[in-house]
């Protein structure tokens, strides 16, 4: 029999993170103390678990007499349940904890619940008159505390049958008279929710529909629809007043005729069928995973004993896992949030993705698959929800703490992420270990932000190990300059009068710059920078700016390089005369006047001149008669001047060259009284 476990089953996100802020509470002050208001999960093994701890089930009636009686020798602590609590009960815990010193309260609400809180109180605020419509059970601690929270008329509806009906019996305000606001217990069927949303739209104008059904809750249910489709048999296992739960036995029920709903595997007995090729588990949100684990072995059973000895099968009913252990692992069920591992004895692993790797753009469900083994080293065991957590970090640094210790043994350079400013320096983490780099040993500046390395992949060598435990301190600034010299060394292998550079401006002074050719400066005169006289290279570059230059000459001894930018492809009067010849008609820029003529731009570096004469076909005064600076005109070119590398331009040219308007066509012969042309 082949069995599929979905992976998405157990713990959710906000049951996991109540229970392990309890587990916390209780590792840290055993149960004495300790109260939940009302159930922490809907789970009866789980709570029975908490109870045999010492931690006690409290009402709302009973906060008062628990917080009366806290004292300094004993301080109590309530842990509110994962499914929420009304407005009224939270503004009485606010109360008590400002009343009583040693009494508190930890609220291990859902955070998914909480964006309902926040939606409906900030909708309530607004008016104060609106409708609520909520999909959910209205008996559910969840739903009552999301109605407590909205100051307006309520209807909760199970399914969109009972709004349809509401609708049709008059129960529901006509439209326009209220503002509507919708949303969906989280643990609802996402295709009922989709069903009433429709409905909603229909009955009301503009309705504020919020799409408040958990993402963890939307792929369970896909997940479980997917698999009952496969199977044969189907167990969907949770507990009795468990609403998601609930909603994926409809759902594998709907797709497979044999499913069944258990609470843990003792309800299995007699309910596995004799001949099933296909069998899929799928589990609710509060589910623990040894329950899980427990229901899975229950089913295989038969076929490990078909492929395992006795001995195997005793030893692994038998192994203990204890924390500080190292383990392998085999991935049973995998999401971006923990991978789940089957690690041979009666707890799951549960990796999380800070216990996986330091990257935090990791996604574990690329990382890892279904049947991937992992070696990890166990942190806690908890017999309360029958998980181990466990570090595939640590057994990493276990593992490759020798190869930090071969590169400080070869001088090796190592690649790693800065991950902290830290006090005096920054750390950097690799192979799951954690180098110190002083301050002095970066490329900081002195007295520098040191948390400009944050984030960065930089490389360096380890100088130091720690005697104790597995630290090591490192340099940055040692990798670097052993880089910098491997890089001249090549650079002045490699180097040959008239080989060319695409570098990079480093520095300037009155009489040059200085260019970085890749680890390596030269120097480029501020002559050999521009064909037209400047007076510092400033003028023309900034610190930064890309340059191509060549070798003019260099000096292996005293490390100097002599650059060159000048050539006679970049000459500007060689680039105008590949461009242009004379009588050609151009257009240009005027970027000087003068008293007997007008400059004007041509391409860059070279200006032509328009003598006055050559300005307009009459007489005037001065060029500024007829033109301004940064005025574009076309002008025809009447003379170039190679050995002076000069040009003259002309506007009259182009004028005289303009046909007239008799030359274009012949006119009518009934036009009468046609001005002439006058020349002034």
């Amino acid at each position: 029999m082949k069995i599929i476990r979905a992976e998405n089953a157990g713990f959710c996100f906000g049951v996991r993170r109540a229970a392990d802020t309890i587990e916390k509470a209780i590792s840290e002050r055993g149960g004495k103390g300790l109260y939940t208001l009302g159930k922490l999960i809907h789970n009866d093994s789980y709570n029975s678990g908490l109870a045999a701890r010492g931690v006690s089930v409290a009402t709302a009636e009973d906060l008062e007499s628990i917080a009366a009686g806290a004292s300094a020798e004993e301080p109590r602590t309530v842990f509110v349940r994962a499914h929420g609590i009304t407005l009224e009960t939270g503004k009485k815990l606010d109360e008590l904890s400002l009343r009583y010193p040693y009494f508190s309260y930890v609220d291990c609400t859902c955070p998914y619940v909480k964006k309902i809180h926040r939606i409906v109180g900030e909708q309530s605020a607004f008016d104060g008159e609106g409708l609520l419509l909520l999909l959910g059970n209205a008996s559910h601690p969840e739903v009552v505390g999301i109605v407590s929270r909205f100051r307006g008329e309520s209807f909760v509806f199970s399914d969109c049958r009972e709004l349809e009906a509401a609708a049709a019996a008059g129960k529901l305000p006509p439209d326009g008279s209220k503002r509507v606001i919708a949303v969906a217990q989280t643990t609802q069927n996402v295709s009922e929710w989709k069903k009433s949303e429709l409905f909603i739209k229909k009955l009301y104008t503009n309705p504020l529909i919020f799409d408040t059904i958990c993402s963890v809750t939307e792929k369970r249910q896909t997940e479980a629809y997917e698999i009952a489709g496969k199977c044969d048999f189907t167990v969907v296992i949770g507990g009795c007043d468990s609403s998601n739960t609930s909603k994926l036995f409809a759902i594998c029920r709907s797709r497979c005729e044999n499913t069944v709903r258990v609470a843990d595997a003792s309800e299995l007995a007699g309910k596995i069928p004799h001949k099933c090729n296909i069998a899929g588990i799928v589990a609710g949100a509060s589910t623990p995973d040894v329950i899980i684990q427990e229901v899975y072995s229950k089913m295989s059973e038969e076929n490990k004993a078909e492929n395992i000895g006795f001995e195997e099968m005793l030893d692994s009913a038998c192994k203990i896992i204890s924390s500080g252990d190292t383990v392998t692992g085999t991935v049973i069920a995998v999401n971006d949030q923990e991978v789940k591992l089957d690690l041979g004895a009666k707890v799951t692993g549960i990796l999380t993705a800070d216990q996986a790797s330091d990257d935090a753009s990791l996604k574990l469900s690329s990382e890892f698959r279904i049947g991937d083994k992992i070696d990890v080293f166990v942190i806690r065991v908890s017999d309360l929800d029958g998980t181990a957590t466990v570090s595939k970090k640590r057994a990493d640094l276990d593992r490759n703490w020798f190869k930090i210790v071969e590169a400080k043994e070869n001088g090796t350079i190592l690649e790693g992420t800065v991950s902290d400013a830290v006090k005096g320096g920054v750390v950097i983490r690799i192979y799951g270990a954690r180098v110190f780099v002083p301050a002095s040993q970066t490329t900081v500046k002195k007295d520098g932000d040191l948390s400009v390395l944050v984030g960065q992949t930089v490389k360096f060598k380890v100088i130091e190990l720690k005697s104790q435990g597995k630290g090591a301190v490192g340099s940055i600034r040692a990798a670097a300059r052993e880089e910098r010299k491997a890089i001249e060394k090549a650079f002045w292998d490699e180097i040959e009068v008239g080989k060319y550079y695409d570098g990079i401006v480093r520095g300037m002074t009155e009489y040059g710059a200085f260019i970085d050719l890749g680890g390596v400066d030269g120097m480029i005169h501020k002559k050999e920078l521009s064909w037209r006289p400047i007076h510092k290279p400033s003028d023309i570059l900034k610190i930064g700016d890309p340059l191509r230059v060549f070798v003019k000459s260099y000096n292996p001894e005293k490390r100097q390089i002599s650059l060159g930018y000048k050539t006679e492809e970049n000459n500007p009067w060689t680039i105008f005369k590949s461009r242009y010849s004379e009588g050609d008609v151009i257009e240009v820029t005027i970027s000087n006047l003068m008293t007997y003529g007008a400059f004007a731009h041509i391409t860059d570096d070279v200006d032509g001149l328009i003598h006055i004469s050559q300005i307009s076909d009459k007489r005037i005064g001065k060029p500024s008669d007829e033109l301004s600076v940064g005025q574009v005109v076309t002008v025809k070119i009447t003379k170039i001047d190679d050995e002076q590398e000069r040009v003259s331009l002309s506007l009259r040219a182009v004028s005289e060259d303009m046909p007239e308007s008799g030359d274009v066509q012949d006119e009518p012969d009934d036009v009468e009284d046609e001005p002439e042309e006058t020349e002034n």
